[in-house]
């Protein structure tokens, strides 16, 4: 049996497409349909039900897919043993991230983290989804809500707030605000409900009440630009909020408190270059520890 094959068949399982998984293979479609059927038809058994949209394991697909799984694992061991060895970071390393905490933080610092290892390549993802580690769409995962299943190397990266904000122009030609009431009637910029893929996502509902105008973006950098441009008030994450000097954070009172976990595979986490990332972002968190949280 071809481990190339067993390879790439694996992340076919994994992706539920030949079209989805030969793109992060970096391979042509018609190679990983190929790859997949030879394996098929070497072992002489059906592994997978084709389908327009996507592919189903057969029982014995999943018999190998576990087996396939296993194999990794043991691979990237040896790999961690080895390039713990050596003195250079080789290799790319894929984070996903919320997309406020991405683009407004490890963008920087994980640009940061590239410009000193020449042979890494990392990969960010700052997209306002989930991202599975055991399907490996990410070696390093930051979450939103506290992951409660699966094989997870588990840590709280931080706690942050979001406030409501609104840009000085606004506020000079719609009047001020100085109490909740005055948010009455007011265009509230938040995310879509239908795209909120976590209930951390939920702090709108507390001023929703006071408005029925309301302009929804499923992006963080969206519903800043909008608030920045001077089109309605908005909750925004501080530390982002904080690098605009136009916006102004408004009812110190109100103000929301979530949390940012960290999570990588154990499989991959004792691979070094997966272990430095790791480390950097939980450094580069601490240093700045007092961005994240207003009083």
């Amino acid at each position: 049996m071809d481990w190339e094959s067993v390879r790439i068949f694996l992340e076919v399982a994994r992706a539920g497409q030949f079209r989805k998984a030969a793109k992060h293979l970096r391979l042509n479609h018609a190679t990983v349909a190929r790859q997949v059927t030879g394996l098929e038809n070497g072992l002489k058994v059906k592994l997978l039900e084709r389908h327009t949209s996507g592919c189903v394991l057969t029982v014995e697909g999943e018999a190998l897919a576990a087996a396939a799984e296993g194999a990794e694992s043991e691979f990237l061991k040896v790999e961690a043993s080895i390039g713990g060895a050596t003195g250079s970071i080789i290799g790319t390393v894929r984070v996903g991230a919320p997309d406020g905490l991405g683009n407004y933080f490890l963008a920087d610092q994980l640009g940061r983290l590239a410009a000193i290892h020449p042979g890494l390549v990392v990969q960010l993802m700052p997209l306002p989804r989930t991202f599975s580690l055991s399907r490996r769409e990410a070696d390093i995962a930051i979450t939103l809500d506290r992951p409660k299943q699966g094989r997870l190397i588990l840590s709280k990266l931080t706690d942050y707030t979001l406030s409501v904000y609104a840009a000085e122009r606004y506020l000079a030609r719609e009047g001020r605000i100085e109490k909740e009431s005055d948010l009455t009637g007011r265009l509230f910029v938040t995310h879509v409900d239908d795209f909120a893929y976590s209930p951390a996502l939920d702090y709108a509902s507390a001023l929703g009440r006071l408005t029925s105008r309301r302009y929804e973006c499923s992006s963080v950098v969206a519903q800043i630009e909008a608030v920045r441009g001077g089109h309605g008030i908005g909750i925004l994450h501080d530390y982002a909020a904080g690098r605009h000097p136009e916006l102004r954070r408004l009812l110190p009172e109100v103000r929301f408190v979530r949390s940012y976990w960290l999570t990588s595979h154990p499989d991959t986490h004792e691979v070094r270059r997966v272990q430095e990332v790791h480390r950097f972002i939980v450094a580069s968190v601490k240093s700045s520890r007092a961005s994240f949280c207003s009083d």
